[in-house]
């Protein structure tokens, strides 16, 4: 008799990853396209000599001082291997068999796969005309099996950002018996006076409402994507209860090395951050000048929703040798890397022959979130 698997993993899509090489331009991952400071080098060099001994398992200097710059106790802050496994660990830590995990849609593609995983029900929100984050519609979701709410801030594909007076309303009318998770990977490239999510949270904290969590990660605005590193804010019932769920020794010595050191280099990831700023929002202009509807984004990639064209059109980047991420019949991520891949990109898509205005397909938000369930 063969090994038996769980039933149900047989339906369930493995989380696809951006495009990976070959191609000569890879836009589909949103990874930051700068060389480490030399310090994060040499701290990664120095941290691989210990390579024979286990790592810290609770990063304890990580920790420490991520609560130092936070302003939160250490007790707040667990530390994981990548953002995205520390909302696997918090959905494992708080659903049961049938249970929902609500999300807005389209967004970040791990929430779906994640809730199947530990056995939940994905629980889809479709996203405003705007491609911004539906708070309300959020809100009148949120059922009696609700039990953990993902909100991605910026929101990654789209880069829409709420305002802090709206989310701050979205929280406190959340039930307390409901865990909602700021997904604050990108951060780092917000410009304007945009929610602070962990402000945000210690404000519910201090109203003794203990149901707001926070995620960020090093693996965006500090390039550390190939060590797999992130960290949640949160209380500490919900930090305590992760650290149950969490794998011991997940966060390697050279992880934790390279954290910190890149949170010694801020002014140069700040710079860098800066610059992909800059880059996005010249790339936005050029596209909008070419015809292409892109709307604003604050994220380190930008958003085109070309419906049910998104395939063709990421077809016709890759004969370009240019990678980009197309989400099913919605639209199209790409991530803002260099100046010359850029130029690249936005070449290949001033030659792409758009339908005319109203004639490409548009499948509704609504069945492309029931195509989740």
């Amino acid at each position: 008799m063969p090994v038996r698997f769980r039933a149900d993993l047989a339906a369930l899509p493995s989380y696809a990853p951006g495009t990976m090489p070959p191609v000569e331009i890879n836009l589909a991952s949103n990874e930051v396209p700068a060389e480490l400071p030399e310090s994060v080098l040499k701290a990664i060099n120095d941290a691989a000599t210990s390579s024979g001994r286990y790592p810290d398992p609770s990063s304890s200097a990580l920790v420490a001082r991520l609560a130092d710059r936070l302003d939160v106790d250490p007790h707040n802050v667990a530390v994981g291997c990548g953002s995205v496994t520390l909302c696997h660990d918090m959905v494992q830590a708080t659903c049961t068999a049938g249970e929902a995990v609500l999300f807005p849609w389209v967004s970040f593609e791990a929430y779906p796969v994640i809730a199947r995983i530990v056995g939940a029900t994905p629980q889809a929100v479709p996203l405003a005309e705007d491609w911004s984050l539906d708070l309300p519609g959020m809100l009148a979701a949120v059922g009696p099996m609700t039990r953990i709410v993902f909100l991605c801030t910026p929101n990654n594909p789209t880069g829409a950002q709420p305002e802090t007076a709206a989310l701050r309303e979205f929280l406190a009318a959340v039930p307390p018996s409901v865990l909602v998770i700021l997904d604050e990977a990108y951060r780092e490239f917000v410009v304007g006076n945009a929610p602070d999510g962990v402000a945000l949270a210690r404000e519910q904290w201090s109203q003794g409402r203990d149901n707001v969590a926070v995620l960020r990660t090093f693996s965006k605005a500090h390039g550390l994507a190939g060590l797999r590193l992130g960290y949640l804010i949160g209380p500490e019932t919900v930090t305590a209860t992760l650290g149950k769920v969490q794998v011991p020794f997940g966060v390697s010595s050279v992880a934790q090395a390279a954290a910190l050191a890149s949170l010694d280099a801020e002014d140069e990831v700040a710079e860098r951050c800066r610059t992909i700023v800059r880059e996005r929002e010249r790339v936005r202009r050029l596209l909008g000048d070419a015809g292409h509807q892109v709307p604003p984004s604050q994220g380190n990639f930008l958003w085109l929703p070309f419906g049910d064209d998104s395939a063709q059109f990421a077809a016709h980047c890759r004969d370009s040798g240019i990678a980009v991420r197309a989400f099913g019949a919605a639209g199209v991520r790409v991530t803002i890397g260099t100046t010359a891949e850029n130029d690249a990109f936005v070449a290949a898509a001033r030659s792409y022959e758009q339908r005319p205005a109203g004639s490409a397909g548009r499948t509704s938000r609504k069945d492309q979130c029931d195509g989740l369930s």
